[in-house]
């Protein structure tokens, strides 16, 4: 990403003009609802990078999808970005925020892989579990993966805890390899 140490510097300025007016956890919804937005709608996201669409026209259509769901903060945010010709840069700031914003309030990223999406009850239960391990609290992230089968991945920080059912069986195959392999004299 060529845009990265900017971006971060973009995300720094907006945390700490939120912190200043107290409206930081108000942003980092609207950096959330900006970068799944853009994430998930390709078309947006080929307009926002385009040089050939004039960032007026750009400017159009952020403030048609986000004005009525956004702070002040976040759109001074759209006008700054216009005013210096990096539109295009908005979805790397807006992932660079909630990246920084939960560094700030101490809170970590929980990975959880599984076969279905959790319910809110198995959610809970993870959060707590990575609250109970870790001592810090977590966002949890649900990655839908049915090659796994069953079970689970977790994956907090650098740590991973596999207990997928694919997993099982992998481990299951290289111990029934191991034990009838037969030597060669």
């Amino acid at each position: 990403m060529k845009d990265a140490r900017a971006a971060l510097r973009y995300a720094k300025a907006i945390l700490n003009l939120a912190k200043d007016s107290k409206e930081e956890s108000a942003v980092n919804k609207d950096m959330q609802l900006i970068a799944t937005t853009i994430f998930e709608n390709n078309e947006l996201e080929v307009v926002l990078k385009s040089p050939v669409i004039k960032s007026a026209d750009k400017m159009k259509v952020l403030k048609a999808m986000f004005s009525d769901n956004v702070s002040n903060i976040t759109l001074g945010l759209f006008n700054l970005l216009q005013e210096n010709k990096r539109i295009s840069m908005l979805e790397a700031i807006a992932k660079q925020y909630s990246i920084i914003f939960d560094f700030y309030k101490n809170t970590q990223v929980a990975k959880v892989t599984t076969a279905v999406p959790l319910t809110k009850e198995v959610e809970e239960k993870v959060l707590a579990k990575v609250l109970a391990l870790t001592g810090e609290k977590a966002n949890l992230e649900n990655e839908v993966n049915p090659a796994i089968l069953g079970g689970f991945i977790l994956r907090v920080g650098d740590v991973q805890y596999d207990a997928s059912i694919s997993n099982h069986l992998n481990e299951l195959r290289k111990e029934f390899d191991n034990s009838h392999y037969i030597p060669k004299i």
